[in-house]
């Protein structure tokens, strides 16, 4: 696909701004690009946490219900439920930012969670309880990093598509686009030194001639 001219007069002061142009796009080109493998890198690992998160969350969760479901067979349905309604409680959670290549991440924290889950009697319940009980804090730690871990893939994702536009662009349309121009400009100004060249060959002849 040839490039098209950028339409500007073909004068040395507009080479020397296109000049400065070309050199402008192809450091940004360098930089973006550099940026872009920080954030494929930075995509690659967050995408191998979550993998090992995931798995992390399936197992424990698997863990937890056989232990919740022993404990049940132990207490009873009825009794299990009364102990577990003293651990209802609201979380909290402490939301904060951390900064990728320009990409803002939030980052999640629990805070206090420990009281909540523990707060049944510990003198008529079993130790099946306790087990499950650590088991779904896990569970409840992993369910906040997988959800941090995810919201980061979604923004760096995003930063990825937008930063391979902008090269692509820089890279396929801006950059030729200058060069081509610059090439054609460069061509003019030979091309009016041979006419002028020719018209000066011309007078002096005449001046001779006379």
């Amino acid at each position: 696909m040839p490039q098209q001219l950028i339409r500007v007069r073909p004068t040395k002061i507009e080479l020397v701004k296109l000049k400065r142009r070309l050199s402008l796009a192809e450091r940004v080109q360098k930089i973006l690009k550099d940026r872009l493998s920080i954030l494929t890198m930075e995509f690659l690992q967050t995408t191998i946490e979550t993998v090992e998160v995931k798995t992390q969350l399936v197992d424990v969760l698997s863990e937890a219900y056989k232990a919740l479901s022993i404990a049940t067979g132990y207490h009873g349905y009825i009794a299990l439920e009364k102990e577990l309604i003293a651990t209802e409680a609201d979380l909290k959670l402490t939301v904060g930012l951390r900064n990728i290549a320009g990409v803002r991440i939030p980052s999640v924290e629990l805070m206090g969670h420990e009281k909540s889950m523990r707060g049944y009697d510990l003198v008529d319940t079993s130790s099946w309880l306790d087990h499950a009980a650590q088991l779904f804090e896990k569970c409840l730690e992993s369910i906040i990093e997988l959800a941090e871990l995810q919201r980061g893939l979604e923004l760096l994702g995003m930063e990825i598509n937008r930063t391979k536009r902008i090269t692509n662009a820089l890279e396929y349309m801006v950059i030729p686009a200058l060069q081509v121009t610059i090439s054609y400009l460069h061509m003019k100004f030979e091309e009016r030194d041979r006419e002028e060249k020719v018209r000066l060959k011309r007078v002096k002849i005449l001046v001779s001639r006379r």
